[in-house]
């Protein structure tokens, strides 16, 4: 070994490195576990805010909170991610973390995943198909053509507009459910219900911001009652939308048979929404391990998120559950297929 120039140092073999490479490579380090430690105490921060604040205190918050809680099955692949990172750059610790908070946050949302039977029932089957028009401007052929090849029995749609309406009839929606309720308007504030069987007008919900019609109808001679849902996004005013959803009826033990099916600008993890569960419905899409299909937006930019929902009364069985493409609009149309509770003899 000897000394080269100034700043420098050599071996017999070796080109001269730079005597300041260690001081640049522990910058480097510290740079690297900066940004890892941030990343895992950000996803520290929305286990919280999901199974903490959300979960536990039924918050929540914001608008910008209420969209970030939207996201929730995107932060258990990051965190995996995230993960495999740290690991690689031997930050053990960090990785350790990280994985143990997305196994965390994947917990909750295994049942989403998983078919469950549910209760054992042999009444009447009764086929649901709810879809967002997007201002009227979805295929109503299409729109026909699932209820056609379906066998719907009833038809929800949001964002109604009057020229909607003209385009459905056009394509035979009328000969296929020719009861309707129907409250159209422009701005996609409009929504409807459209049945095989008569309609008799209910008011289950009061006002709202975006129409919400409800109904009751006879299915094979069984009371069913159903809600067009569509509360106002929480992105444009949170307080409403919390309002809206605790405004939807809950189902009744001794009443008839309660679905609620639309676009409920609410996801899974939402602690408004789940309570909306609670007064007695189950998510077709989670009965039959459908939830994290996305529903919302098609063909525009954004990570996809399961906003459309038919919630049915917990007395009911789900049958099956279905997502569909329609072009012009920016939901999937989602399908459930329902079998009622067993009819009870009349006195």
């Amino acid at each position: 070994m000897g000394s080269g120039k100034l700043g420098f140092v050599t071996t017999t073999e070796d080109e001269p490195v730079s005597e300041y490479e260690p001081a640049r490579h522990r910058r480097y380090e510290r740079v690297l576990s900066a940004v890892l430690g941030t990343a895992v105490a950000a996803l520290l921060a929305f286990v919280v805010v999901r199974l903490v604040v959300s979960g536990v205190f039924g918050v929540d918050g914001n608008r910008y909170t209420a969209a970030a809680l939207a996201l929730t099955p995107y932060a258990v692949p990051f965190g995996v991610l995230l993960a495999v990172l740290a690991w690689v750059a031997r930050r053990r610790h960090l990785g350790a973390a990280s994985l143990a908070l997305a196994v965390t946050l994947a917990l909750p949302m295994v049942p989403r995943v998983l078919p469950d039977t549910g209760p054992a029932v042999d009444g009447p089957t009764m086929r649901v198909l709810a879809s967002n028009v997007y201002f009227g401007q979805a295929d109503a052929d299409r729109l026909v053509g699932l209820v056609a090849e379906h066998h719907v029995d009833v038809l929800v749609l949001t964002e109604l507009e009057r020229h909607t309406v003209r385009a459905l009839d056009d394509a035979g929606l009328a000969e296929l459910l020719p009861y309707r309720l129907f409250r159209p308007a422009a701005g996609g504030v409009g929504s409807g219900i459209a049945a095989r069987y008569p309609l008799e007008s209910l008011d289950l919900v009061g006002r709202s911001t975006f129409a919400q019609p409800s109904a009751r109808l006879r299915v094979a001679g069984q009371a069913v009652e159903i809600v067009a849902v569509h509360p106002l996004p929480p992105v444009t005013d949170a307080r409403t939308w919390r309002a809206e959803l605790n405004g939807l009826p809950g189902a009744s033990r001794e009443g008839p048979v309660r679905v609620l099916a639309g676009d409920f600008n609410a996801t899974l993890d939402h602690a408004r929404f789940r309570a909306v569960l609670d007064r007695g419905y189950v998510d077709a899409a989670e009965r039959r391990g459908r939830a994290l299909v996305p529903t919302w937006p098609r063909e525009r930019f954004g990570p996809p998120v399961t906003l459309d929902h038919v919630l049915v009364d917990e007395r009911a069985a789900v049958r099956d559950f279905e997502t569909f493409d329609v072009d012009g609009a920016d939901h999937r149309a989602v399908l459930a297929t329902v079998r009622l509770p067993t009819p009870q003899p009349r006195s």
